[in-house]
């Protein structure tokens, strides 16, 4: 940039060798003796040395200076906060703690910059998966060693965890993408560090269900995490029917193998609600669909691209004056009476209003 000759040249941290003493004797005019040594120690950038921005520039430094003395955050570079974190020294000398650290669901630049700065300072990160994982911790430059911690050896894991918590060195927790414990393993270890009586301390980040809920447009007032649904069919339908009659939106994890199952399977039993397909979030074929409930399958299957990937599936909840219990009380007098599931389905339908579909799947299991 060019500038005129009454423009004063700016200072930052690489004029803090030739420039220090000009640097100094500008600013000790406008700062106290505190404020002062931080200029010499270069604590603080100032955009100009001259005598019609020094307030500002004064006032600026002072906030900076005092905001690093209270909270324990640093300043950017040119203004701003970078972080309330702790420096990676603090973390691991003033407390042995077990970190539980979101990392991104598919994008680096997601990764918050406490969780690097944890990630690079700790001497151990337990980690779902060593070889998934071993590629972020060396891009960070981390020099921790790394145990494993997946969902088959968390009690082992656990007692090794609360081991090196109790020799006085910090653990981060991690999983192979988003939260630990969030349909991942971590819980188990969490449990027993708390148990043991070592520090937790939970950092906020990447959660696929919270990041498909804030674009799904649903406007249910609540939600219900559930996770992955069994995989086998039948048990999988028991668990929708227990949710069939919930007025809070219903978040589900699947698998690309099983989303065309659970998708026909939900229509069956929920009818005519919305369902938002949340795929491949914050990767580079992200997809997010909303649309009715019984024509998702045909648009699941009207392109097979859109069955890859890992999917959050968000569906609305039960709406107003749904079944409250009276279609399966009428279902179960039908069958009594002996009329054919078929029928009887169609029948409890036309009655109470409540979806064929649904009646007919609930027939069939209290027919067994």
């Amino acid at each position: 940039m060019l500038r005129g000759e009454h423009d004063a040249p700016p200072f930052a941290r690489r004029d803090a060798g030739g420039g220090a003493a000009e640097i100094a004797a500008t600013a000790l005019a406008y700062l106290d003796e505190d404020q002062g040594l931080a200029i010499a120690a270069d604590e603080v950038d100032f955009a100009a040395a001259h005598a019609k921005i020094a307030l500002h520039d004064t006032l600026t430094a002072t906030f900076q200076i005092d905001g690093r003395r209270r909270f324990g955050f640093a300043p950017a570079r040119r203004g701003g906060i970078v972080g309330l974190c702790p420096h990676a020294h603090e973390m691991t000398e003033e407390s042995a703690a077990l970190y539980v650290v979101p990392t991104p669901l598919g994008n680096l630049a997601d990764l918050t910059r406490r969780a690097e700065e944890i990630l690079r300072g700790v001497p151990w990160v337990a980690a779902e998966d060593t070889r998934h994982s071993s590629p972020l911790l060396k891009q960070l430059g981390s020099p921790a060693r790394m145990l494993p911690a997946h969902q088959h050896n968390e009690h082992e894991a656990a007692a090794r965890i609360v081991e090196k918590l109790r020799a006085g060195e910090a653990v981060a927790l991690i999983s192979d993408a988003g939260t630990p414990g969030i349909s991942d393993p971590g819980a188990r270890v969490v449990a027993a560090v708390r148990a043991a009586g070592c520090k937790v301390v939970p950092l906020p980040g990447a959660c696929a269900a919270t990041t498909a809920l804030s674009a799904s447009g649903l406007l249910d007032e609540h939600f219900l995490f559930y996770g992955f649904l069994p995989s086998k069919g039948g048990q999988r339908r028991q668990a929708l029917e227990a949710l069939r009659e919930q007025p809070c939106a219903l978040v589900f994890y699947e698998a690309p193998h099983r989303v065309l199952e659970t998708v026909a399977d939900m229509a069956a039993v929920f009818g005519e609600r919305t369902l938002v397909i949340a795929r491949e979030l914050t990767k580079l074929f992200e997809t997010i669909h909303s649309g009715p409930l019984t024509a998702a399958l045909e648009w699941l299957k009207s392109d097979s691209n859109r069955q890859r990937g890992e999917f959050v599936l968000l569906l609305s909840g039960a709406p107003a004056g749904a079944d409250d219990g009276e279609g399966e009380r009428v279902l179960k007098l039908l069958l009594a009476d002996g009329l054919p599931v078929k029928q009887a389905s169609k029948l409890a339908s036309a009655i109470t209003g409540v979806a064929k579909n649904a009646l007919y799947d609930k027939a069939l299991l209290l027919k067994g």
